[in-house]
């Protein structure tokens, strides 16, 4: 059970987030259906793998946010690189994908969204977005958001929505807002696992335990407080501290989250990659079969004409 047992059903679900993202769950389907039929008709519906992968993006989010993995984040830091890993390079894809083209041109077209197009640069949401991870997994940094509510939920927010800024980049499923051709996509997917790198080796070749969070009990219970209902004092005279939850060792449990990390990163990013490479050898070929003359309809002409 991982410890799990010893929080409230209400510390692990998180009842609110829940119905706040099935609320998500539910307007997605109505825009998708009912709504589309009647405002846009000849607009093309939402398919079923959109279906799919928009309903997993939102549940993986709210696991990882609100559910159980948000709960075990905060005992292994194993969890926690799990947990990252998923709200941010696994769930953006999903989630751009999973809304069909017609509802991001609905949200996004009007004139306001037009002055805040600069934002949207593909170097810019490249380096935001890295930046940000790398500069929360310095480790003062990180002690510091974990155990300050408002910051914490502020810097989450923020590192959510640059991480959509950079797959858009990449997954951008409007055609007319697409800013880069899939040449320059493969070389943007290169930059992103070269950019994270640093972070991920930080962690992963660190030989001493780097966050407080994971082995200061003082610092943990703080930072536990946030995420279970009562006195957090109350959890520190129960429990030792973290390492009561974790049977490794502070400093094995960052290298193996350091290492989730950088496997998820290179599978995600190795599977967009062959989509994306995929994809430009399909049109590639595509366009040069169209060049292509039309010999055997000439050649049989000319003979009919020599004859």
């Amino acid at each position: 059970m991982l410890g799990l047992q010893y929080f409230s059903f209400e510390d692990l679900w998180s009842p609110w987030f829940f119905f706040f993202m099935s609320a998500i769950v539910i307007l997605y389907f109505y825009l998708a259906g009912p709504w589309r039929e009647k405002h846009v008709p000849q607009a093309l519906p939402a398919t079923g793998m959109q279906k799919v992968m928009f309903v997993a993006g939102m549940l993986l989010y709210y696991l990882a946010q609100g559910g159980p993995l948000e709960m075990l984040g905060h005992l292994m830091f194993t969890f926690h690189m799990t947990d990252m890993s998923i709200s941010y390079l696994i769930v953006p894809p999903l989630i751009i994908l999973g809304i069909p083209a017609f509802l991001w041109r609905v949200m996004f077209s009007g004139a306001f969204w037009s002055k805040l197009s600069w934002m949207m640069h593909p170097i810019l949401a490249l380096v935001l977005f890295n930046m940000l991870f790398s500069i929360y997994h310095v480790p003062a940094v990180h002690d510091y958001v974990m155990t300050h509510f408002l910051v914490h939920r502020l810097y989450y927010l923020v590192l959510l929505v640059t991480s959509f800024m950079m797959w858009w980049q990449i997954a951008c499923p409007v055609p007319e807002w697409n800013r880069l051709n899939d040449l320059r996509k493969m070389a943007y997917i290169f930059a992103n696992g070269m950019l994270l790198t640093p972070a991920c080796a930080l962690i992963i070749f660190s030989s001493t335990s780097m966050y407080a969070t994971y082995n200061d009990p003082d610092v943990w219970v703080k930072a536990m407080g946030y995420c279970i209902s009562g006195d957090p004092a109350i959890v520190l005279s129960k429990f030792s501290g973290p390492s009561f939850f974790n049977l490794m060792e502070p400093v094995e449990d960052q290298q193996l989250g350091g290492i989730v990390m950088k496997l998820v990163q290179e599978v995600m990013y190795g599977a967009i990659l062959a989509y994306v490479f995929f994809n430009w050898y399909k049109r590639e070929h595509a366009d040069s079969d169209d060049e292509l003359p039309d010999t055997g309809a000439g050649a049989g002409a000319g003979a009919r004409a020599i004859s």
